[in-house]
């Protein structure tokens, strides 16, 4: 068998690599835009950034979309450049602002993927929640006016028989709970001011403040309906609430220390 020779093998060894150049490139690009290849790479990176910011699911539809916009663009970049854009003060300004802000957020982003919430800090705040929410509610109604002897007037039709809900809707200067027959739901005794709530906690179900009971707003007849442990959500429901808050409260403190630990003659306003 004959051997071809080494010149021949090289020219033809050339000329295959040649022949595959375009392909390969064409592999790694979508278009050439004006003689400019268009890599894929683009498209992939627009994906992500549109994945992550829109929360979308990744479609044919969103791919063909994203593959147009990075075209586009390609298109759009060179007429800015061939008309001299990119050298102007302003457009140099912009791409600074725009380097800084995409540099500060990969830094949080960066942060906060290397110090993710762990299931063991949402458990614990979970718990302090709970315990801070707990003990006895209570589901009162009143009815408020404005005149101590007009509560003591209205005291003496309830014991004499009245209904308590008819006098709150006829009587009552408390809008919200006078439509409801002077009903409060159930709340912590914390949620009323003072007076209100040590007045109420002392009564027992179904019994009626024997006197008025002054507050800011006015007098008050109170009348306790019923008790129940407070209720809590189960950490299930809750869970991704308190994740977020406590990233948050993670990235604040992040940045608080990057800023007490730089060196600098700036004074910030308290606004900051």
């Amino acid at each position: 068998m004959k051997t071809l020779p080494l010149s021949f093998r090289l020219s033809s060894l050339v000329l295959a690599t040649v022949l595959a150049t375009p392909l390969a490139a064409q592999a790694q690009n979508i278009a050439i835009v004006n003689g400019k290849a268009v890599p894929k790479a683009r498209v992939e990176a627009l994906m992500s950034q549109a994945l992550r910011q829109g929360n979308q699911q990744r479609t044919p539809e969103l791919e063909q979309q994203v593959r147009d916009e990075v075209v586009l663009r390609e298109m759009f970049m060179q007429e800015a450049e061939k008309r001299g854009l990119a050298a102007s003060a302003d457009y140099k300004a912009q791409m600074e602002f725009a380097r800084q802000t995409i540099l500060i957020r990969e830094l949080f982003a960066d942060y906060q993927k290397k110090n993710p919430v762990t299931d063991a800090e949402v458990q614990a705040e979970y718990d302090k929640f709970k315990s801070q929410s707990g003990g006895t509610e209570y589901r009162a109604r009143h009815i408020l006016v404005e005149k101590e002897d007009e509560a003591k007037a209205l005291i003496a039709q309830i014991k004499g028989g009245a209904k308590f809900e008819d006098l709150a809707k006829k009587s009552s200067k408390d809008p919200g709970s006078g439509e409801n027959g002077g009903d409060l739901d159930f709340a912590a005794p914390g949620a009323y001011v003072p007076e209100f709530s040590q007045a109420m906690v002392k009564l027992k179900k179904g019994e009626l403040t024997e006197t008025p009971v002054k507050s800011q707003f006015g007098w008050h007849i109170i009348k306790l309906e019923d008790t129940r442990e407070a209720k809590f959500p189960p950490l299930e429901e809750v869970k991704g609430q308190i994740q977020q808050r406590i990233g948050q409260q993670k990235l604040a403190e992040f940045r608080d220390g990057i800023r007490s630990k730089a060196k600098t003659d700036y004074k910030f306003s308290n606004a900051n």
